[in-house]
């Protein structure tokens, strides 16, 4: 089976109202930096920028003080006067200070690609604003020109390759603020819902002008994984459990409560979920049955790593940073090749692939699932153009830390994404990080329309971008797989090592991108986080702008 990137036609489709897979967003707008001061300390070697480990108690202070002063950081950023703020996440640093995420609102609506982030020092002084969009946020008139049936009609006929899908409307669109690009406008939000044409849930996002009718954007809230595989991925492994009465359920309350339900082919609720006799889960081999416990037990493990990963890598504390845990459904549907991430029910879903016999439940496609979570509560990248590009290869690179933090003997740490999976029926891999052209449609470097290209494929020149940093330029074989990584301009670039590119990606993502971040802008996220963690004068802080330069941003 050959690899294909995600299709908006639908096959079944109705409306719902707004509910994103992570803020709503446009693409190829760069990051604007109002008083924008890198945080890092020319020549500093140590990780005081490094983020700290919060409480769930910490956290919500830190979010309900933030919330609380709303009023006067609008003003002393200087906001207009009907405009509010409205606290989303807090990220503090190991030397104090704080960088707070905020969405906007206007005359009570919410701001779409208006979002913001302010940096405060240990002190209490505001350091600096990092906006999704330097326009002020201001329009003529509240008073939409287009009803709101109008507009959810114009949605549906708008949606990309609706074909003869039948709708209906669940309930009204909303009016936001569209600021995403350009100037902003009074404008409908209206989510195409029902399943993509492979059984995928659809979240089609339409954003539509309120006084012409005129689309100004869209994008897919469900964000997705494509694989088929042929093994069990991760060997015998040890898995927290949960003893209730004289059953074992698979529940892990060490780890926010993440449990593992049952689809048994169905395609919406909860499932039900997995309970065992002597606690020992699956056969280690695949099966048709969908009361197979093997997927199941693929899935939790994949969660608790990705779980750890986060909390020893960075300091988080789940995907929101809360102490929550996700939960995960596994044998959706029937025949479906495919995982996703999905922000409304706060889960992974996980197909058993052709046959029934190949879930796809691998150690990287589960941290790369639930990494979008984690984007989706951070920088919101929207999932689409350059910023799509941005937000799947940030699950590619965190994917692959979580396989490297596993130390699994059965699927060692490497560069490479769903292996596991053997999509393409030949032994390769779904995408390459080293040189990722190689799977036949992936970008090695960035150009101007590399936006236009599906988000998986316009994910290379980040992972590209990673692979360097982390491993440099040149052939080499690292734990056994052989890599051989060029660089646009013919240069050399020596890598940093994998942690600390992990730690500048994670920085750059939770405290300097933001949901209009493209390229160029990543590129100033990463120096910016380089700067803070490792000082301005610092090797890595180089190697991030060499490692960039090697991919044709500059």
């Amino acid at each position: 089976m050959t690899p294909r990137p995600l299709r908006h036609k639908r096959t079944t489709l109705a409306l719902a109202t707004a509910v994103a897979a992570g803020a709503l967003l446009s693409t190829g707008l760069t990051s604007v930096a109002s008083a924008q001061t890198p945080a890092g300390t020319p020549g500093r070697t140590t990780l005081a920028a490094a983020p700290a480990s919060l409480t769930a108690a910490a956290r919500t202070s830190l979010l309900q003080q933030a919330q609380a002063d709303s009023a006067g950081t609008a003003r002393q950023i200087g906001l207009g006067a009907q405009e509010k703020l409205v606290a989303k996440d807090v990220v503090k640093d190991a030397d104090g200070t704080v960088h707070t995420r905020y969405e906007r609102t206007y005359a009570g609506l919410p701001v779409l690609g208006g979002d913001l982030i302010v940096h405060t020092s240990a002190a209490g002084k505001t350091e600096g604003v990092t906006k999704a969009t330097g326009a002020a946020i201001k329009v003529a008139s509240l008073t939409p020109k287009v009803a709101a049936a109008k507009a959810e009609q114009q949605a549906v006929s708008l949606a990309k390759d609706a074909g003869s899908a039948q709708t209906a409307a669940d309930r009204a669109p909303r009016k936001v603020i569209w600021a995403g690009s350009g100037k902003p406008v009074l404008a409908y939000e209206t989510v195409v819902g029902g399943l993509q044409d492979d059984g995928t849930p659809n979240e089609l996002h339409v954003i539509t002008d309120a006084a012409t009718g005129k689309k100004l954007y869209e994008y897919q809230g469900i964000e997705n994984a494509t694989g088929t595989g042929k093994t069990l991925y991760s060997g015998t492994v040890s898995l927290t459990t949960n003893l209730s009465g004289s059953t074992y359920q698979l529940y892990d309350t060490t780890r926010g409560g993440h449990k593992t339900y049952n689809l048994a082919r169905k395609t919406s609720g909860t499932g039900t979920l997995f309970t065992d006799a002597d606690n020992v889960w699956g056969t280690g081999t695949a099966s048709s049955s969908s009361s197979d416990q093997t997927a199941a037990a693929d899935a939790a493990y994949g969660a608790q790593e990705t779980w750890d990963f986060y909390k020893n890598t960075f300091g988080r504390n789940g995907i929101k940073n809360n102490g929550v845990g996700a939960y995960s459904r596994v044998h959706y549907s029937s025949n479906y090749v495919n995982a996703f991430w999905d922000d409304s029910c706060f889960c992974m879903t996980y197909g058993d692939g052709s046959g029934n016999t190949h879930p796809l439940t691998a150690l990287d496609v589960a941290g790369h699932e639930m990494s979008h979570g984690v984007t989706s509560n951070t920088a919101g990248l929207n999932y689409s153009g350059e910023s799509g590009g941005l937000n799947e290869a940030t699950s590619d690179i965190f994917g692959t830390g979580v396989e490297w933090y596993a130390n699994n003997s059965t699927d060692k740490g490497d560069y490479l994404i769903g292996e596991k999976i053997d999509i393409n029926g030949d032994g390769t891999p779904l995408r390459y990080m080293d040189k990722p052209s190689k799977d036949g449609a992936s970008a090695d470097y960035w150009s101007s329309t590399v936006g236009n290209k599906d988000v998986h494929y316009s994910s290379g020149v980040a992972n590209h971008f990673f692979y360097l940093l982390a491993e440099g330029s040149g052939a080499k074989t690292i734990n056994g797989v052989s890599y051989n990584s060029p660089t646009s301009n013919g240069s050399t670039v020596t890598g940093i090592g994998r942690d600390k590119a992990l730690q500048i990606w994670y920085k750059a993502l939770t405290t300097y991108m933001t949901s209009t971040t493209n390229y160029k802008a990543a590129r100033t996220a990463t120096l910016n986080a380089a700067s803070a963690l490792y000082g301005s004068s610092s090797a890595e802080y180089k190697a991030v702008a060499a490692a960039w330069s090697g991919v044709s941003v500059n």
